[in-house]
């Protein structure tokens, strides 16, 4: 349930409701509004009698129940669109943010031209694999920690943020010390170990659907980050498997009206994994703007065609300079900008 503050309600009077919702059993989560905050109250046994005490307490409002089974990323809880900042890039208002890098890490030399190379064209965040969970074993796997060194090269060359997915739970710690937002893949989306040590760190999470999720289940997903008390969620729609064999997968574009019906987390699109070739990066790419998307993550490398991995659907830096500029015609059409 939601308990609406008043808007006169002072720092104290949020404070007392937190620690007596402690007391009773629930597990508080401060949500704060533009013109009021909220705390969501997650709990399994929710009796009457608390509901009755926290309501007639100093700077309360009233109590609302959440109909949806992902209590914190409903719409119910906060009703508009929250911003989530990544090193003073900001997810959910007016701007479109790019994030764009090559699929993996391969050597510093690499990360550091391609964080050059995308940052001119406008990019505001670097991506980049130093661990890579592949369909097959004897794929490039990433290089691990030393891949996460040259991140932070590229970092410190550029001054862009970085962006890299974290695979294992063991490895959280690792990546943390390294990277400005976690990213967690399609096929760890249901990795509920994963997620609830991310919901335990103070860093921003990319948490990318899965290619058989459900909106239900992407928004379940990101319930586990927040109920762990990391309010600093951005869903990734990046396609999804169906019958279609032209691309490599499905892109949704339907999911990302849908989440902002239902949630108030921000949402980006990946048009690199849903197409699957390059060709059709650049249409994904304007209609995922026009559609209404708070982002959009790019694969870009500087020889594309030697890329170690993802090489068919990322672009080259050229192509992504063009798309940059067709890009922000389309954010200006739709009254936002880049």
């Amino acid at each position: 349930m939601i308990v609406v503050m008043r808007m006169d309600a002072e720092e104290k009077h949020l404070n007392d409701v937190v620690a007596r919702a402690e007391e009773l059993g629930f597990s508080p989560h401060v949500i704060f509004g533009k013109e009021r905050n909220v705390i969501g109250l997650v709990g399994a046994n929710v009796k009457k009698d608390s509901v009755c005490v926290i309501s007639e307490m100093p700077g309360v409002d009233n109590i609302v129940p959440i109909s949806k089974p992902y209590k914190l990323a409903s719409k119910e809880v906060k009703p508009e669109t929250s911003i989530v900042d990544v090193c003073g890039v900001k997810f959910g208002g007016g701007e479109i943010p790019i994030i764009a890098g090559p699929c993996s890490v391969e050597s510093e030399e690499q990360i550091v031209r391609s964080a050059q190379m995308v940052k001119a064209a406008g990019a505001k965040i670097l991506r980049g694999g130093a661990f890579k969970p592949r369909t097959s074993p004897y794929a490039f796997q990433g290089h691990g920690e030393e891949g996460l060194k040259y991140l932070a090269a590229a970092r410190q060359e550029t001054g862009l943020p970085i962006c890299t997915e974290v695979v294992n739970p063991r490895n959280v710690e690792l990546v943390y010390k390294y990277t400005d937002m976690f990213q967690v893949g399609a096929r760890n989306i249901q990795n509920f170990a994963l997620l609830t040590m991310l919901g335990q760190t103070d860093k921003p999470v990319l948490l990318k659907r899965g290619m058989s999720t459900t909106i239900e289940e992407f928004l379940m997903a990101a319930e586990y980050i927040l109920s762990e008390g990391n309010q600093r969620v951005i869903l990734c729609e990046r396609g999804i498997r169906t019958f279609e064999t032209a691309t490599r997968n499905t892109l949704d574009i339907s999911c990302v009206p849908v989440v902002k019906d239902k949630s108030h987390l921000p949402i980006i699109i990946d048009p690199s994994h849903s197409g699957g070739h390059r060709q059709y990066v650049s249409a994904l790419s304007k209609s995922a703007i026009a559609v209404g998307a708070d982002g959009v993550i790019i694969e870009v490398h500087p020889e594309p065609d030697k890329a170690w991995s993802d090489a068919a659907q990322t672009i080259s830096p050229e192509h992504f300079i063009q798309l940059m500029g067709e890009m922000r015609a389309v954010a200006l059409a739709v009254g936002r900008y880049m």
